[in-house]
């Protein structure tokens, strides 16, 4: 790997105004991947960048599964009209907004195993709910978004905790706080962007905290005409919100008939147990479209013409955030190629002492998460940097691993093209930058109010 220097800024700098200017997420992304793949491979750019893309592609073709199967899922749950008859079972608890959000903001909370899982449970039992009420989509995307990565980092039985504590229990300095996971239950208290931006979800719901900015105006569109997404987001709901169309089709309403709430529960529930008992959420996916097929053929739900063609239309429909999420990793491998983590880390480090190692481990986490997309691997690259130092400095080792944890998990949440911003918006039926854009000031509360948590501790402890 070559030493760049402060030249390793240029990609990620040129995504970020690109796609501020462009409104292009792919595109920005793949410029960004271009420029860093020309600075290692001047003579077979081409090549080098297609390259990536396909080394990528191979080596996430789980990932690439798993929204696949998502997209087909979704499609199915509302054709049968299982999402229907859910919501019409949810409407007799939520009878307002407010409540159908702040039931969101429980089920994410419950849902806690894997934030794909979470986004796949709330998006689907809420959207059309939500729909009913007048609730821009914009604000459901930023409730899920925010009890996807912040919910799952703080309850130890999840994906995220796994992974988490399989890194820092690696570490052997740490070997006096136990294992991996006896070192991740003590840092829980210290994860403070999880918890900040758990609780801000309810203030924001509430009005405690005001509507601001793009959600301000997201609000102000559906009082204005009644469109609870964007005229930007139109081509994302011909076929994964068939809400409207079902009713004038088939007359129904949200009171009469239509809609079997089995049809929804019994294949989310397989989902949930199949995930839970293999640990893998594709498995889970695929087990459930399986039920579905038995379930819907013989009831006359759908047909089999109708059942492959629903399957077919929502796999389809998450291949524009297929391109998306792989673009997203491609550009982290050209900048890990560039070295633009190592820069980073190395032009803060001599700034750094014991007080404020904490704060500012999570801003440079947090900001390298930020850039890359990479919600797990920054953090897992920075673990043995920035741990080591922490013991050899006098830092608390476990309020700094809380930092780290803090930094990927606000990736996750604030990237404009991280998997969990990308899937959010694609559940949701809307513009992903949009998503991304009407909950960033909401993300960034958060991350204020765990930097001052980070401060506190940095000197108190």
């Amino acid at each position: 790997m070559d030493n760049f220097g402060i030249l390793t800024l240029i990609p990620p700098i040129v995504i970020i105004v690109f796609a501020l200017v462009t409104k292009r997420t792919f595109e920005a992304l793949l410029l960004g991947a271009v420029i860093g793949f020309l600075m290692t491979d001047k003579g077979n750019v081409l090549g080098a960048t297609l390259d990536g893309f396909s080394v990528t592609a191979a080596d996430n073709m789980w990932m690439i599964m798993v929204f696949g199967l998502l997209g087909g899922f979704t499609f199915l749950l509302q054709r049968s009209r299982g999402a229907l008859g859910f919501g019409k079972l949810l409407r007799k608890f939520a009878k307002s907004e407010k409540k159908t959000l702040i039931i969101g903001w429980i089920l994410g909370i419950i849902v806690f195993m894997d934030d794909y899982l979470n986004i796949l449970t709330i998006s689907t039992s809420l959207r059309e709910t939500c729909d009913k009420y007048k609730s821009p989509r914009e604000m459901l995307a930023y409730v899920i978004d925010s009890t996807g990565a912040p919910v799952c980092v703080l309850i130890p039985l999840s994906t995220w905790a796994v992974f988490y504590a399989g890194v820092v229990g690696e570490e052997a300095g740490m070997a006096s706080f136990g294992s991996g996971m006896d070192i991740y239950v003590q840092s829980l208290p210290f994860i403070f962007y999880g918890w900040t931006a758990v609780i801000v979800v309810p203030l924001v719901i509430l009005g405690v905290i005001p509507k601001m900015f793009g959600m301000k105006k997201a609000y102000e569109r559906v009082a204005s005409t009644g469109r609870v997404y964007s005229e930007k987001s139109e081509k994302y709901n011909k076929g994964i919100t068939e809400f409207d169309k079902l009713m004038e089709s088939e007359g129904m309403d949200t009171d009469g008939k239509g809609g079997n709430i089995w049809f929804f529960v019994v294949p989310l529930a397989v989902v949930i147990a199949v995930s839970i008992c293999t640990g893998d959420i594709l498995i889970g996916l695929a087990g459930a479209i399986i039920v579905m097929l038995i379930m819907y053929l013989p009831t006359k739900a759908l047909s089999f013409e109708g059942f492959c063609e629903g399957f077919a239309s929502g796999f389809a429909s998450m291949v524009p955030m297929m391109f998306i999420t792989i673009g997203a990793l491609t550009v982290q491998l050209s900048m890990d190629g560039i070295g633009l983590p190592e820069f980073v880390i190395n032009a803060v480090l001599p700034y750094m002492n014991a007080d404020l190692f904490p704060a500012i481990t999570f801003l440079v986490v947090a900001a390298l998460s930020f850039i890359t997309g990479s919600n797990w691997g920054i953090p897992a690259l920075t673990i043995p940097i920035l741990i080591p130092l922490a013991l050899a400095g006098g830092a608390n080792p476990l309020v700094v691993f809380g930092a780290i944890v803090s930094g990927g998990t606000f990736g996750s949440h604030a990237c404009f093209y991280s998997d969990a911003t990308v899937l959010t918006s694609q559940a949701c039926g809307m513009d992903n930058l949009e998503h991304a854009f009407t909950q960033f000031p909401y993300a960034v509360i958060s991350a204020a109010l765990a930097l001052i948590g980070f401060l506190i501790c940095g000197f108190a402890l």
